[in-house]
């Protein structure tokens, strides 16, 4: 029904600025302090295990600086990020509700297509992340029941095979739940477990030093001819761990990919990206702080032998049942993030599926199955099914070939740093902004994106050498720890 007259209506009007933004969407409410708690909560994760171990390659000098740069980095290049949310003007400019989206429109052509390999292929490696970590923390909960009944003169070695299969067999359940990231109560209990767990890894830290008595660690960090459970460090080594080392503070910052759709929630006026400044700057600087702890107190806990992954490779010892907690914890909180990162790539390749062949039953038909009495009916997707399987063997198997955490986490943090944290948002800011080419400002964009860029062929370098490594001594589908 066409509504001409006021009186038409039943109820009193309403203005339509009060229930939907300039889109047509309904108004949107977010904050400074919102838009901080959901980046900190996407930053915060499985990436801080590894720190301690990151720092214990560059020592106290070089640790330290380069968290800080790091994070310097990530502030400048998200604020840039935040004017591309609207092209045109900031304020009535047409809204980009995603990275893509913005790309897309500031971009646009042959670009659109690289950042969508990047981003693919940074969200499969992820899913291969966090199948080895969630296995490691499996074993350690694993190694400390059989520590408590040894006494701890046990050896407990354990096969993470058999941990790996079992994720990826719950992972096989859940990825067949449509819309898996949408659910309302996912993010909650991220943010409950990545804190969690988090803040036991650093109190067990503090009170590991006072154990110690003493500050461990170095300047320069690990020292060559150190003697190490992997063998004796090289001069070559060193190099290789530190580049390996940039690659795991560089995974442990990246939050870039979801900016733009944290400043979709934020409401107008002020600005959405006077607010996504602010929240930014809030959300970096706490970050930075809880990093700079859990990495600094890790290596003083535990000197040049800080383990790659600081609650679940044996560095903390007691009280067991702690640990217990920290490493389950990981684990549920890991089985929901797979999830959330795998279902970008689950929705592309299942819609280009259907733009490509929309005549065929396999990929379109869906069939209601009821599973339970007084529930919604199950909707079964053959192609969903047999793709989604697949995706979930293959990072399986991949994460069973080479069970390398602090290797993994070095090349997705090479991988993704450069071009989706700098390398797009300056050429975004650049485009959206008229930058002249050759002016000091464009010259000096071009030199912080040139930087980064060597930063991440350094990390990418030494995470690969460090696979390479691992797989000389490493007998495949034969993981132990």
């Amino acid at each position: 029904m066409v509504v001409k007259n006021v009186q038409d209506l039943d109820v009193l009007p309403r203005n339509s600025s009060d229930l939907f933004d300039d889109d047509g969407r309904p108004k949107r409410t977010g904050t400074v302090w919102t838009a901080s708690a959901h980046i900190i909560t996407a930053v915060i994760g499985s990436g801080v295990l590894s720190l301690a171990w990151a720092v214990a390659q560059i020592g106290w000098v070089g640790g330290p600086i380069t968290m800080l740069l790091f994070s310097f980095v990530t502030y400048y290049t998200a604020t840039l990020l935040c004017s591309c949310y609207r092209s045109g003007d900031s304020v009535t400019g047409k809204r980009n509700y995603t990275y893509m989206d913005a790309i897309h429109a500031n971009l646009g052509g042959f670009k659109v297509k690289i950042c969508g390999v990047v981003q693919y292929l940074n969200l499969f490696g992820t899913a291969i992340g966090y199948t080895i970590a969630s296995a490691i923390s499996l074993i350690a909960i694993q190694r400390t029941s059989c520590q408590q009944s040894s006494g701890g003169k046990g050896s407990c070695h354990v096969n993470g095979n058999p941990y790996m299969i079992a994720f990826g067999l719950v992972q096989i359940v859940f990825s067949q739940i449509p819309d898996f990231d949408q659910l309302w109560w996912l993010s909650i209990v991220a943010a409950v477990m990545s804190f969690g767990y988090s803040t036991i890894g650093l109190g067990l830290g503090v009170s590991k030093v006072v154990e110690n008595k003493e500050i461990k660690g170095t300047l320069t960090g690990v020292s060559i001819g150190l003697v190490t459970p992997s063998g004796t460090v090289t001069p070559a080594q060193k190099v290789w761990r530190t580049f390996q080392s940039l690659g795991n503070i560089a995974f442990a910052y990246s939050y870039s990919m979801i900016l733009i759709e944290i400043q979709d929630t934020v409401k107008s006026p002020p600005a959405e990206v006077d607010t996504m400044k602010k929240a930014t700057l809030i959300s970096v600087a706490v970050t930075t702080l809880f990093y700079m702890l859990c990495g600094c107190i890790g290596y003083a806990a535990f000197g040049d032998f800080a383990p790659g992954n600081l609650l679940a490779a044996g560095g903390f010892m007691n009280p067991f049942w702690l640990l217990d907690i920290a490493n389950l914890a990981i684990v549920i909180h890991l089985v929901g993030a797979y999830q959330v990162y795998c279902q970008p790539l689950f929705a592309f390749v299942e819609k280009e599926a259907a733009k490509r062949y929309p005549e065929s039953e396999f990929i379109t038909k869906e069939t209601d199955i009821q599973l339970f009495p007084g529930f919604k009916p199950f909707k079964l997707n053959l192609f969903r099914l047999v793709w989604r399987t697949i995706f979930v063997i293959t990072t399986t198997l991949i994460s069973m070939l080479m069970p390398f955490f602090n290797d993994v986490l070095g090349l997705l943090g090479a991988i993704g740093f450069w071009p989706l944290t700098v390398y797009f948002p300056v050429e975004m800011y650049i485009s959206q902004k008229n930058v002249p080419s050759w002016s000091t400002k464009w010259v000096c964009l071009q030199v912080l994106s040139l930087a980064c860029l060597v930063v991440s062929i350094a990390a990418a370098a030494g995470s690969v050498v460090g696979i390479v490594t691992d797989l000389k001594t490493y007998k495949p589908f034969h993981t132990e720890f």
